[in-house]
């Protein structure tokens, strides 16, 4: 068993128990296949910054052997869209589509309206409770709660990983995001675990600059309706201040 999340094997890509999910023990959480198809991105496209990637979750995605087929969709001069798909076999089980930018250094500044997060050594140490496998996606993140309590609604909390994306290679700053970025419904659950689930069908990360540091902050609200529909809405930071958003979409079903 490998200390990363997959091992790469000639174009292919060997999963990690490392990346199992909570919802089966099977399965993989949305964090390391997102980050997954962002680096193959990023690779077609070396001259170009992701400046969003959305994310649709296909079918659950197994713990397996895997490939990434990447699509140039439209090859702009200053703005690009490609599209990732990540394979098991020949089945589609998750798929990417990212708008990027060609940078250019411009004399502008924003002006500082969004406060920055505690730091994370002011933080909570805390743990997923809903994993049911000890060597889970959960072990491998360190995670600080540093605003509001897990459970009861709006949480911002930091996480960094213990192990790389891919084995023996350095994980992108982008890469970093979005392998944290998926937990954030997590993060701002307030739902009774044992009577209802609520699994993103989506991940939809949009970022204005590179993460700063290994540290991934998520200020964080879930929001669940009647009908089935929820909505995380995140806001990213790293320890400079912010760095974007991500969204998810939320399937809330009544556990049988």
């Amino acid at each position: 068993m490998s200390d990363a999340f997959y091992v790469c094997d000639g174009e292919t890509f060997v999963a990690t128990v490392h990346t199992r999910g909570p919802w089966s023990a099977r399965h993989q959480h949305g964090g390391p296949p997102s980050a997954l198809l962002a680096r193959a991105i990023a690779a077609a496209a070396p001259d170009f910054v992701i400046a969003r990637v959305t994310v649709d979750f296909l079918l659950p995605v197994p713990i397996d052997r895997l490939a990434v087929r990447v699509e140039t969709v439209r090859a702009g001069t200053k703005v690009q869209r490609l599209v990732a798909r990540l394979l098991h076999g020949e089945r589609p089980v998750a798929q990417a589509v990212a708008a990027l930018v060609r940078p250019s250094l411009v004399d502008v500044a924003s002006p500082a309206n969004d406060p920055s997060l505690p730091p994370p050594e002011d933080g909570r140490p805390f743990e997923f409770p809903f994993f049911n496998e000890t060597v889970s996606y959960h072990a491998m993140m360190e995670t600080r709660l540093v605003r509001g309590d897990w459970g009861s609604g709006r949480v911002a909390a930091w996480m960094r990983q213990r192990i790389p994306l891919v084995a023996d290679t350095d994980t992108s700053p982008l890469e970093r995001v979005l392998i944290a970025a998926d937990s954030s419904s997590g993060v701002s659950a307030a739902i009774e675990h044992k009577l209802v689930t609520a699994i993103n069908a989506d991940l939809s990360v949009s970022v204005h600059r590179p993460l700063h540091g290994e540290w991934v902050g998520m200020d964080s609200l879930s929001i669940y309706e009647g009908n089935g529909v929820g909505l995380t809405d995140t806001r990213l930071h790293d320890v400079r201040g912010p760095i974007g958003r991500a969204l998810q979409h939320l399937v809330v079903e009544a556990r049988a």
